[in-house]
């Protein structure tokens, strides 16, 4: 069980994504999540994997990749931090966007990817102890717990997909 994190657990950056997070057990959500998401990539068009809904904006699949990205990058500080208390570096989404290929993949690849790092991020947080969900070490300049991380990669989902529905799914 992974119990809710406090606020002196993640940054106030990070408030944004645990604030879209309810009151569902994480790892049920979690899992939720990883089928939703992949049920919706894989029922786009090619097309429509390539929409951006203006200029300097990410395509669907670079969204898709980015999420990917993230949640590697989250479930990795979970990882060492369940383990030891140090520092990592911050993550610029920006600089992983200039070297990333995902518009040259197909949706369904990317999609796929997307549902294995989630699988991956899951087997991760149901291993841990509740000792080990609490314990926290530096990020991005700001402490951070375990157990944070497994809130903000739900949340930095939903953030993504309220926006694809907003402005990428419309009709």
């Amino acid at each position: 069980m992974i119990n809710r994190p406090i606020p002196d657990e993640y940054s106030a950056y990070a408030a944004r994504y645990l604030d879209l997070v309810g009151n569902d057990p994480i790892l049920e959500i979690l899992e939720r999540q990883k089928e939703e998401s992949y049920n919706l990539f894989t029922s786009l068009s090619a097309d429509k994997a390539s929409y951006t809904y203006a200029e300097g904006k990410w395509t669907i699949k670079q969204v898709v990749g980015h999420m990917a990205d993230t949640e590697r990058v989250f479930a990795y500080r979970a990882l060492v931090f369940s383990r030891e208390s140090i520092t990592l570096p911050g993550f610029d989404q920006d600089v992983y966007m200039e070297q990333a290929t995902f518009n040259s993949r197909p949706l369904e690849d990317l999609a796929n990817e997307l549902k294995t790092v989630r699988e991956s991020s899951l087997y991760l947080f149901r291993s841990l102890t509740e000792q080990q969900s609490t314990q926290k070490g530096i990020a991005s300049g700001s402490p951070f717990s375990v157990r944070a991380y497994a809130y903000m990669i739900a949340g930095h989902e939903m953030h993504h997909m309220k926006i694809l529905k907003e402005r990428y799914l419309v009709s």
